[in-house]
């Protein structure tokens, strides 16, 4: 699509909104900014006036822009149906072709590494040696600021591991087997290392024979919620051919959302609702857990797969479970992908509401279905000083699994 194309597209969905402002109350940086510029309205005006060449890309109108978490909520209140998610996906697709060489250079630069497989392992081994050296702690001594840059990569690099090896799974005494191949994603391998793990050993129990394609990558959300859609697409065509001819399960709500934008993989399954809406085997009852399990639903799974329930769902499983939402009135968590990297001002303001959610509930546990919410949740939890763990509901499931057949 040339600029042209581009430009008229973007005229066309930002003339749908009638600025009727419903979309305020809903819009997370509006709340914590009250700033019109800072809402899906005023960003809506400013799109217009870029598009059609009014206004100029201004280090202000950029810094609106870039603010938007892309977290949807809009969507669901807007009478005219506005399709925002895409119209700032294409926003910032049309920022990237105004801006000059380097930045846009060195932005796709930049996520090569974190959506690479080599970059992922360079990261996760750079962490890990940031940690063991006590430099992690030494940074965290001297207070450096949550809502900094530096203090944004110094709560990621507290977090990220190894990845494990996650050999594929049989079932085993099972009389029917059905197979599915299952979408590890990139950055989760790291924040989430033990997650692959437990949802092979998950699926294997209920019946599953697990396959794990190793030519599958990215699912692209990172390039496309960037302005790279072209990158996107080609990375959506490599798990397309990657995965051809599989029902394919993935753990984090991103990635299936945008996996079900391709054609070939608009039927990935998101496992929480694939193993809530299963019929389960007599000899694989979960074990009781008598704890505070809090839920938190990150946008994507709100917003996009419409589905936010699934979690509660699967969870409900497990005999003397307490389940409690996280956000009595949802809202973004500050994560947003590299949201929390690029813009740790806003992120932190975000953050902050859990921490002290959490902090009133005092739950055992937190489950989340997505890599960076967890990552980010995890960070503010740990800074906070709260002992509780950070997990994919499929984690908790694989835990009170019995340890053999009953």
């Amino acid at each position: 699509m040339n600029d042209r194309a581009l430009e008229a597209k973007l005229i066309a969905t930002a003339d749908r909104c009638v600025k009727c402002g419903l979309c305020l109350p809903h819009c997370p940086t509006y709340r914590v900014s009250e700033d019109e510029g800072e809402s899906p309205r005023g960003r809506i005006a400013l799109i217009q006036g870029l598009a059609e060449d009014k206004l100029s890309l201004s280090p202000r109108l950029r810094a609106h822009l870039d603010s938007c978490l892309a977290c949807r909520a809009c969507e669901a209140v807007c009478p005219s149906l506005v399709a925002f998610g895409s119209l700032i996906d294409d926003t910032r697709s049309l920022q990237n072709r105004r801006s000059g060489f380097w930045r846009r250079g060195g932005k796709r630069a930049w996520l090569r590494v974190l959506s690479g497989s080599s970059g992922v392992r360079v990261a996760s081994a750079l962490s890990r040696l940031y940690r063991f050296s006590g430099l992690g702690r030494l940074v965290e001594g001297a207070g450096l600021p949550g809502g900094s840059r530096l203090g944004a990569y110094h709560r990621v690099a507290m977090q990220l591991d190894l990845p494990l090896p996650t050999p594929a799974v049989h079932a085993k005494g099972q009389a029917s087997v059905q197979e599915v191949a299952l979408f590890l994603g990139c950055v989760a391998q790291t924040a989430q290392p033990g997650l692959p793990r437990a949802a092979c050993r998950v699926l294997a129990r209920l019946g599953f024979h697990v396959r794990i394609p190793r030519a599958q990558c990215c699912c692209g959300a990172m390039h496309r919620h960037n302005g790279f859609p072209l990158e996107a697409d080609s990375l959506l065509a490599q798990n397309a051919s990657a995965f051809a001819g599989s029902r394919v399960v993935v753990t984090a709500s991103a990635c299936a959302a945008e996996l079900r934008t391709h054609r070939d993989l608009h039927e990935s399954l998101e496992i929480c609702r694939l193993l809530a809406d299963l019929q389960w085997p007599q000899d694989a009852p979960l074990r009781p857990l008598p704890a505070r399990v809090a839920v938190h639903e990150p946008c994507s799974h709100r917003s996009v797969l419409r589905d936010g329930d699934a979690a509660y769902a699967l969870l409900r499983r497990i005999p003397q479970i307490e389940l409690v939402a996280l956000e009595d009135d949802p809202w973004c968590c500050g994560a947003a992908g590299t949201y929390m990297l690029e813009q740790p001002t806003m992120a932190t303001a975000l953050l902050t509401r859990n921490i002290d959610r959490l902090q009133r509930l005092r739950p055992d546990f937190l489950v989340t279905t997505n890599t960076g919410c967890a990552l980010h949740l995890a960070a503010g939890s740990r800074e906070a000083g709260l002992d509780l763990e950070v997990l994919h509901p499929v984690e908790l499931i694989e835990r009170q699994l019995p340890t053999r057949p009953a």
